[in-house]
C-alpha cells in the first residue's frame, strides 16, 4: 500500500517537473490557440488563397519549377513548403496552414532562447507567452503565407549570431547557421529579407571589433549555401522563360517600393501596430523606455537597434501592409515583458513616498511610478471589462447571429479583465499577500488568451469564407464542380483564387460568355444573368455570383 502511495507521489512529482519546463509550458499555452476551430476551415482571400492555390498548381502538375505560363514574380520557397505538406497530408486547408503553425511554434521557442540570453529566463518565458497572444501574430501563424516562416529564419539568424559570441568553440557552426538562415530567407520572402538584414547592420558594424562577424568567411558561406536553391530555381526558370525570370522578380520589388497602392501613409505602422498588438504595444513602449534607461551591456543594438531600424525601414517603404511588420512582433513581446516586469516591481512593494527610481530626477519612468500606474491600469481595464460584459450580455439577447459571435468574444475578454482589479483590491485592501505579481501578470495574459481562444473556437481565425464553403459543399452543387470544367466570366480576382484552390478541376478564364461551350458551367456576376444572350439555367447563387450551365 505504502509502495503504491510513494509511486503515485513520484509520478506526480515527475508530472510537476515536466509541467515546469519552459518548452512544455509554452507548448501547452500556444497549441490550443493554434488548433481551436469551429470544425470548419476556409481560406482567406487574397494572399492566403493565392499561396495555397499556386502551391496546388505545383502539386497537381508535378512541375515545381515552371508551372506558370509566364515567369513568376516571387521566389518559390513558400509554394514548395506548402506543396510538400500537400504531399504528406493531402491537399486541404489544414495542410496549407501547417508550415506557418510549425514556424510559429519554433519562433516562440526562439524568442524564449533569445530572451533568456538578453533578459533572463523569467522575462524570456513571459515574452514568449505575450507573443502567443498578440492578435496579428497568432492570426498569421494560422494562415498559409510566408510571413511567419521568414520571421522564424530571421530569429534563428539572430540567435545564431548571439551564440557565436557565447560559445567560441562553436563559432563557425553558428556563423554558418546564421548565414544559411538569411540565405534561405530570400527563397521564402524574396527581396523582403533584405529589410531585416539591413536592420542588423548597426550591430554588425558598430560591434564588429568584438564579434568580427563581417570578416567571418563562414557567415558568407552559409549565406551563399542558403541562396543556392534560389539560384538553381532561377537557372531552370531562365532556361524556360529567358530573361523574363529576372525581370519579373525585380519589377515586382520596384513596383512595391515606388507606388503606394493602398494609400497607407508614412504613419501607418504608428497606429496599426498598437491596434493589432493591443494591449502589448503599450507595455512594449514602456519596456523600450526602461531598456534605453538601463541599456544592455553587449546586445543593445540587437534588442533596441534592430527593431527601431526595421520600423523606420518599413515606414519609409512605399507599400505598407500590417503583415509586413510581423518581424517586429517578437521584439514588441520582449519589450512588453520588460515593461510589465517594471510595473510588477511597483505592484509588489505598493506605492509609497519612498518609491523613486532616481532621486531628484524627473523622467517618464518616475512619473509613472509616482502616479501608481499598476493601480490605475488595474482599475481602468477592470472598468473596461465591466463595460464589455454589460454590452456583450445585451448583444447576446439580439437575434443577429453574426453580431452575437463578437459579443461572446467581448464577454470572454471582459470577464478576464476583471481579474486585474480583483487581484489589486485583494492584495492592498484585504491584505491577501499571496496575490503576488504572478497573479497580476495572469490578469493581463488570461483575457487575451480567452479572447483569442474564443475567436478560434467560433471560426474567426480559420473559417474566413463560410458562405462560399457551404455553397461549394451543397449536394446539388458539389457533383458538378467535381466532374466538370468551370469557366470564369470576368469575376473578381479574390473569388477566383479561392475557387482555384477548392475546385477539383482547374477552371479557365474567358472574356465573354460566348466563349463558354454548350452544356458547360460558368461563374458569372449575378447582375450579368438577365443580360445574357445565351440560354442558361441557374444552379445556385452565392454572394454576388451565380453558377450557371449554358444550354443549347
Amino acid at each position: 500500500m505504502f509502495y503504491k502511495l510513494h509511486l503515485l507521489q513520484h509520478i506526480w512529482r515527475q508530472i510537476l517537473l515536466v509541467a515546469s519546463l519552459p518548452y512544455f509550458s509554452l507548448l501547452v499555452w500556444i497549441l490550443p490557440l493554434l488548433l481551436f476551430t469551429s470544425g470548419h476551415n476556409s481560406l482567406m482571400a487574397h494572399d492566403e488563397a493565392l499561396y495555397a492555390s499556386r502551391a496546388r498548381l505545383m502539386f497537381d502538375s508535378g512541375n515545381w519549377i515552371t508551372p506558370w505560363e509566364r515567369a513568376h514574380h516571387k521566389t518559390p520557397g513558400p509554394y514548395w513548403l506548402i506543396a510538400s505538406f500537400y504531399k504528406l497530408f493531402g491537399m486541404n486547408d489544414t495542410s496549407a496552414r501547417l508550415p506557418s503553425m510549425i514556424a510559429g511554434i519554433l519562433s516562440l521557442l526562439l524568442v524564449y532562447e533569445i530572451g533568456k540570453i538578453l533578459l533572463g529566463k523569467k522575462l524570456a518565458r513571459l515574452a514568449a507567452a505575450i507573443l502567443s497572444v498578440e492578435f496579428l501574430w497568432l492570426q498569421y501563424c494560422r494562415l498559409s503565407t510566408p510571413d511567419v516562416p521568414m520571421v522564424f529564419l530571421v530569429l534563428l539568424a539572430i540567435l545564431a549570431l548571439i551564440k557565436t559570441e557565447l560559445h567560441p568553440k562553436y563559432y563557425y557552426f553558428w556563423s554558418f547557421i546564421s548565414g544559411l538562415s538569411l540565405g534561405l530567407g530570400f527563397l521564402v520572402r524574396s527581396f523582403m529579407i533584405f529589410l531585416p538584414i539591413i536592420a542588423l547592420l548597426p550591430y554588425l558594424i558598430w560591434e564588429h571589433r568584438r564579434h568580427r562577424h563581417l570578416t567571418n568567411p563562414i557567415l558568407y558561406l552559409g549565406f551563399f549555401v542558403g541562396l543556392m536553391p534560389t539560384f538553381l530555381w532561377l537557372w531552370f526558370s531562365w532556361l524556360h522563360y529567358g530573361n523574363q525570370s529576372f525581370e519579373e522578380l525585380l519589377k515586382f520589388v520596384v513596383d512595391l517600393s515606388s507606388k503606394d497602392h493602398y494609400q497607407n501613409g508614412a504613419f501607418f505602422y504608428v497606429w496599426n501596430i498598437p491596434l493589432k498588438a493591443f494591449p502589448w504595444a503599450f507595455f512594449g513602449i514602456l519596456g523600450l523606455f526602461v531598456t534605453l534607461h538601463r541599456p544592455l551591456i553587449r546586445y543593445q543594438l540587437i534588442l533596441v537597434g534592430f527593431p527601431l531600424v526595421l520600423f523606420f525601414e518599413l515606414s519609409f517603404f512605399t507599400t505598407r501592409f500590417p503583415h509586413y511588420s510581423l518581424c517586429l512582433y517578437p521584439f514588441i513581446a520582449l519589450f512588453a515583458s520588460v515593461g510589465l516586469n517594471w510595473l510588477c516591481n511597483i505592484y509588489q512593494i505598493g506605492i509609497t513616498s519612498q518609491f523613486v527610481l532616481q532621486k531628484g530626477k524627473r523622467n517618464v519612468l518616475n512619473i509613472f511610478a509616482k502616479n501608481n500606474l499598476p493601480r490605475n491600469l488595474s482599475y481602468g481595464f477592470g472598468g473596461l471589462g465591466i463595460v464589455l460584459v454589460i454590452v456583450s450580455i445585451v448583444v447576446l439577447s439580439w437575434d443577429d447571429s453574426d453580431i452575437r459571435k463578437y459579443a461572446i468574444i467581448g464577454l470572454a475578454i471582459g470577464l478576464g479583465w476583471l481579474i486585474l482589479p480583483v487581484v489589486w483590491i485583494g492584495r492592498y485592501h484585504f491584505g491577501k499577500k499571496f496575490l503576488t505579481t504572478r497573479y497580476w501578470i495572469a490578469g493581463w495574459l488570461i483575457p487575451c488568451w480567452l479572447g483569442l481562444a474564443t475567436m478560434g473556437s467560433i471560426g474567426l481565425l480559420s473559417d474566413y469564407n463560410p458562405v462560399l464553403r457551404v455553397f461549394l459543399q451543397q449536394s446539388a452543387i458539389a457533383p458538378f464542380l467535381q466532374s466538370h470544367p468551370i469557366y470564369y466570366v470576368q469575376i473578381d480576382q479574390k473569388t477566383q483564387v479561392l475557387l482555384d484552390f477548392y475546385l477539383s478541376i482547374h477552371a479557365q478564364q474567358v472574356v465573354s460568355i460566348s466563349q463558354v461551350p454548350t452544356f458547360s458551367y460558368a461563374w458569372i456576376y449575378t447582375d450579368q444573368s438577365p443580360k445574357l444572350s445565351r440560354t442558361h439555367r441557374i444552379l445556385g447563387t452565392v454572394k454576388e455570383y451565380q453558377l450557371i450551365q449554358i444550354l443549347p
